[in-house]
């Protein structure tokens, strides 16, 4: 008998969380249970099973499981198991398209207001906003209306002198102490219920505006706020009648053909609808209430959550609302029969359901282009193993002056930007990319087997950006550390030639391979990252090099003038009143720093 039919006869009845591994001890699945016996044993049973759970059991080569105290612990766990291994049978959802929201700053004396894609826990948001009306647009119509700052300047005791926005009639000048609190917050309180979706009193102030404008002869300003108003105009027709102006709600379904499965997302703020959004989820062979949970878990994982979730009749409603509750969001899951919010969920298939038909052969080609690729090149360059996780590294300098180092990450074929790192080359004297791709990889590396393994996980495949002699170089400190377990070659740019340590000659991949596009896009994006790194460090190294040649300009006032411009073009275009809006510029030296780039240009 299997180790594996040993196992099943040892499953507890209890609730928890159970980890599928293949041959090499990857984990593949993650899945939760109210009870583990039951769930676990009935991906061995001898039923029928889609094809795609057919295809899992058939990797698996060895269980574990982790016992929780109640089936919502095993909720948050499997959650907290899917983001750290990404388990290629897992739904793993690739959401690189987050909302822009606005955000008031509430904790602050005088709030200000901004657009983010973050959301954190130190303000209030409004939104998401996806078309008919920018978040750009929406921020200016805040200001112009209610006189709220829109700049994120330090407000100190000190007074400062007001910059253009208070000139121009968009900000009451907090920062120079012009306004009172009480008024300010009261001008953050109507802001706030406009965004919050009453429309009716902003309508009111900009044609109040737009007609004092025009009377003062500002007619630049008086067509902004005529415009304003036809944005206005454009909002207001994507509110739904039927609809309570109260309900803030996603309207979430969930379906799948079998193969693969799509998520439609619309959003509804105020009454309004907002828009939507489509989710192609590939590769996941749970059921749709299992499904729908963990899309959910990791869609408001990077997305504000609404007072409201409008979905499908599998839910897990309560085990959700349990769950978000410990996560400190009251939010109500609702499962309607039939009204308005029965529509809006009929509507949400009907896009999941055309997105799944229209989508299908995106997903197919996204797949030969990503994991099919990793696969093929397993095969061609006869690695010892599935390259889940590809490192590449580049070096990129001038002269040997910044010397910097790059590290991205493909996860299945993909980018997976939050792993990317950067290095600074701290031991190598001048040009020389072998020894700084020496020190490089030699630093990473180290960090095997230590705790910091945990946030650098052991790449599968390292790729160099060079030819036979980079390498020759990586394979010497891959001796030197006794690394025999991660596979190693290098991609030599101008014949797309790939070297491997087990023979003297390349590999020649044809061009039109997905493997070698792979291994392309890889080495490309390794090389866009080393330049721009060398790019921001080298002009700040120039920046702060022009800077120090300003009299009274020390090294405090410099920190501060390239904090607020960023580029030398921006401070050489800069008039004296902005100088003097940098901490710590006054009249003199601002007149001085504007006398010292005119000089420079006759």
């Amino acid at each position: 008998m299997s180790v594996i039919q040993e196992k099943l006869k040892l499953l507890p009845d209890s609730p928890g969380v159970y980890i599928m591994l293949d041959a090499e001890g990857i984990v593949i699945y993650v899945g939760k249970a109210k009870v583990l016996k039951n769930r676990v044993r009935q991906y061995f049973h001898s039923s029928p099973k889609q094809e795609k759970v057919m295809a899992m059991v058939a990797n698996i080569a060895d269980f574990y499981y982790i016992i929780t105290k109640t089936e919502i612990d095993a909720l948050a766990l499997e959650n907290n198991l899917i983001k750290k291994y990404k388990p290629k049978y897992n739904i793993l959802l690739k959401d690189d398209k987050t909302y822009p929201y606005i955000k008031v700053y509430t904790k602050e004396e005088f709030p200000h207001f901004v657009i983010t894609r973050k959301i954190s826990k130190d303000g209030k948001y409004f939104g998401p906003f996806m078309g008919g009306i920018s978040c750009k647009d929406l921020l200016e119509i805040v200001s112009m209306a209610y006189n709220v700052r829109t700049c994120q300047t330090s407000i100190t005791r000190e007074p400062k002198k007001p910059c253009l926005a208070y000139h121009i009639h968009r900000c009451p000048a907090p920062c120079a102490r012009l306004i009172e609190p009480e008024v300010y917050a009261l001008n953050v309180k109507r802001a706030m219920e406009f965004l919050g979706g009453d429309y009716r009193e902003v309508e009111e102030l900009l044609q109040e505006k737009m007609a004092f404008y025009a009377e003062h002869e500002e007619f630049e300003l008086a067509m902004s706020c005529r415009d304003k108003l036809a944005m206005l105009s454009k909002l207001k027709l994507k509110r739904i009648t039927s609809i309570n102006r109260d309900i803030n709600a996603d309207i979430i379904s969930y379906r799948t053909n079998g193969l693969y499965s799509a998520v439609n997302v619309l959003l509804v703020r105020s009454g309004i609808m907002q828009g939507g959004m489509n989710y192609a989820l590939e590769d996941a062979v749970m059921n749709e209430e299992d499904a729908l949970s963990a899309f959910l878990l990791q869609y408001y994982a990077h997305h504000e959550a609404p007072e409201e979730i409008i979905t499908e009749s599998y839910c897990e409603t309560d085990l959700l609302k349990c769950f978000f509750e410990g996560q400190k969001k009251s939010i109500d899951i609702t499962v309607p029969s039939q009204g308005v919010k029965k529509q809006l969920l009929d509507m949400a298939r009907k896009n999941a359901e055309d997105y799944l038909t229209k989508a299908i052969e995106k997903i197919k080609h996204k797949d030969d282009m990503t994991q099919n690729a990793c696969r093929h090149l397993q095969e061609l360059l006869r690695l010892k193993r599935y390259p889940k996780r590809m490192e590449c590294y580049d070096i990129s300098n001038i002269s040997g002056v910044d010397k910097v180092g790059s590290m991205v990450v493909f996860t299945d074929g993909e980018a997976d930007k939050t792993e990317y790192r950067r290095f600074r080359i701290k031991t190598v004297e001048g040009a020389n990319d072998f020894a700084s791709l020496q020190e490089v990889l030699e630093r990473r590396l180290s960090k095997l087997g230590t705790e910091e393994q945990e946030r650098f996980m052991k790449p599968d495949l390292i790729v160099i950006d060079g030819g036979k002699g980079q390498l020759s170089a990586v394979k010497e400190i891959f001796d030197e550390m006794g690394i025999d377990d991660i596979d190693l070659i290098s991609l030599a740019k101008q014949e797309e030639e790939v070297f491997v340590t087990f023979q003297d000659q390349p590999v020649i991949i044809e061009r039109r391979d997905y493997a070698l596009r792979l291994l392309q896009r890889i080495r490309d994006e390794s090389h866009r990252f080393a330049i721009t790194y060398f790019r921001t460090l080298h002009s700040k190294r120039n920046l702060e090099s022009v800077l120090s040649e300003i009299e009274g300009v020390g090294k405090k006032k410099r920190m501060a003038l390239m904090a607020h411009f960023g580029t030398l073009d921006r401070i050489k275009r800069a008039t004296v009143d902005e100088l003097k809006e940098v901490e710590g510029i006054g009249d003199a030296l601002a007149n001085v720093i504007q006398q010292h780039f005119k000089e420079r240009e006759e």
